[in-house]
């Protein structure tokens, strides 16, 4: 385990943490942040074309021209920033760019108004006209200064860019009050021996480097704090990226390893579950990682967050479960239902040879996927995790009470009885798994829980046959006996159902037909492997626990 002891302070590199982030989210919200500024910009240049136009600063003219352009302008780089995906370079180019076009504007629209406001109130005398310049020239620094902060504010920037940025753009400000001064009403090129030296530009330029400070303080402590949180819980090994699943004792994020950079599936078991659950949760997750089958999805980790949340993570899939292909497809055709069936035979065959009853076999839980090239991959999901029942509510949820599973697909024996499952258990839900793939529908459904369980316990399964669906009638034997209410008149084992599934007549499933169904399918199936942009949020992985187990045993 790493000696996270031995790591610096979280704001001691702070460039260098930065390049922790995966490129894509900075580039991300690098765009997202600029185009937010240019559209504050935007509506702020449109509120002050709105009041120039009213009279409210002065008479409408030129400024309002100028005024307009900006608003333009403003609209433009909003537009140029939030279209497709930009580069960090092109989104840096539209932000300092841009600002310097702005102020620039800005710059000569202040130099305008110190003539406007001398001709507006008849200034003849040279102090007159400077002490209007001056005080024009404070309200344009105290406004572009506010813009700048703004800048600091929602644009992510090192303080070492954000002065570099700040002083560049305010360079023209400042330049103006060296350069042009009013005359006649009039302007012109500032005389070497004008009164307004040296105050009136030391003054703009004193001005600007109090805006330049504010900025890069504002920078540092919103760009510091992003960096000491990210740091901070880099202490955890996965940063969650995007929430893909919601069970009834967790929750499951697409999620990388914080080193690796490994694409996993992240499930956190809350920690407001009964303590005796959290702690079958990891004996059997234990259990499970050592299963090796290729239809058994792969563990890579478990533990505990620092406040008590435990995890473990898997193998990211792409593909559906077959919930949801039912749902966009309907009934599915003998032959694929057969090879999806065989190759979960397949994964629960190892498993029952260590003791490791699922308990939990449904649709939900069954996943077909793309893997090493070849499409309907099956993979078992959710090996050996408790499921505790609520005796009300959603009937395809798993809660917390005493029965072990999900009550559309539980033997009757697990309802009378949890405590004597077995692996004939997990034969009769994968047989209700092939009823509800062949059929389109449940075996059993209801109004209630207690319905559902008293029909899976007292009444027998429709025939395929007599609900309109036709199958060949060896297939359709077989879905039946692993329905039959007797244990021991189910197939024995899942290495007896393979082989009673391999010796059905159907028509073969191959790679051409998955490719096919894939192609028409995929958008609608597998919409949450988008990526999101955002801020990923991260876990701290708490080690103490999981070593203190492993000793134990």
């Amino acid at each position: 385990m790493r000696d996270w002891g031995a790591d610096s302070h979280p704001m001691q590199n702070q460039r260098a943490s930065l390049v922790g982030a995966t490129s894509e989210e900075s580039r991300a919200l690098l765009q997202i942040r600029v185009a937010l500024f240019w559209k504050v910009m935007f509506f702020i240049s449109l509120l002050s074309c709105v009041a120039g136009a009213v009279g409210a600063i002065v008479k409408p003219g030129t400024q309002s021209l100028i005024g307009l352009a900006q608003t333009a302008h403003a609209g433009l780089f909003w537009w140029l920033s939030h279209k497709g995906q930009r580069s960090v370079r092109f989104s840096h180019a539209l932000e300092s760019g841009g600002l310097l076009i702005n102020v620039t504007s800005c710059a000569w629209l202040g130099r305008y108004l110190v003539g406007a406001f001398a001709r507006e109130h008849s200034l003849v005398t040279a102090e007159g006209a400077l002490m209007s310049d001056g005080y024009i020239m404070m309200l344009h620094v105290a406004g572009i200064g506010l813009l700048l902060a703004i800048r600091a504010a929602l644009i992510p920037s090192a303080p070492r860019r954000t002065v570099l940025v700040t002083a560049m753009v305010g360079a023209p400000l400042v330049a103006s009050a060296f350069l042009v001064a009013t005359a006649d009403g009039g302007l012109a090129a500032r005389a070497l021996d004008s009164n307004a030296y040296p105050w009136l530009p030391a003054t703009a330029a004193l001005l600007w480097g109090y805006v330049t400070i504010t900025c890069a303080v504002l920078s540092r402590v919103i760009y510091g704090l992003r960096v000491e949180v990210r740091e901070a819980r880099r202490l955890g090994q996965y940063v969650l990226e995007q929430k893909i699943g919601e069970g009834g004792m967790g929750e499951v994020y697409r999620a990388r390893h914080g080193m690796m950079r490994r694409p996993s599936a992240l499930k956190l078991m809350r920690a407001d579950n009964a303590a005796s659950s959290l702690v079958r949760f990891e004996r059997e997750v234990q259990l499970t990682s050592r299963l090796t089958h290729p239809n058994t999805i792969t563990i890579f980790d478990y533990g505990r967050t620092h406040d008590g949340i435990f995890y473990y993570a898997m193998e990211l899939l792409d593909g559906a479960t077959l919930q949801r292909i039912v749902e966009v497809d309907g009934a599915q055709a003998p032959g694929r239902v057969v090879r999806i069936l065989t190759m979960a035979c397949g994964a629960l065959a190892e498993a029952h040879s260590i003791g490791l009853i699922h308990r939990d076999i449904k649709p939900a839980n069954i996943m077909l996927c793309l893997q090493g090239g070849e499409r309907d991959v099956v993979k078992l999901l959710d090996f050996g995790l408790v499921k505790e029942l609520a005796v009300e509510g959603d009937i395809k949820l798993t809660a917390a009470s005493t029965l072990t599973g999900t009550p559309l697909y539980m033997a009757p024996e697990s309802i009378v009885d949890p405590d004597s499952a077995d692996a004939r258990t997990d034969i009769y839900a994968l047989g209700a798994v092939a009823y509800f793939l062949l059929a389109g529908h449940e075996v059993f459904n209801g109004k209630s829980v207690v319905e559902v369980c008293a029909r899976h316990l007292h009444r027998a399964p429709d025939p395929l046959s007599a609900r309109g669906v036709t199958v060949p009638p060896e297939l359709e034997a077989v879905v039946l006996a692993c329905l039959e209410k007797a244990p021991d008149r189910r197939p024995a084992s899942a290495i007896e159902l393979r082989r009673r599934l391999e010796a059905c007549a159907v028509e073969p499933w191959n790679g051409e037909s998955a490719d096919a169904w894939w192609s028409k399918h995929k958008a609608e199936l597998c919409p949450d492997l988008a990526p999101r942009v955002g801020e990923p949020k991260t876990i701290a992985i708490d080690g103490a626990p999981r070593l203190a187990s492993v000793a134990a045993a």
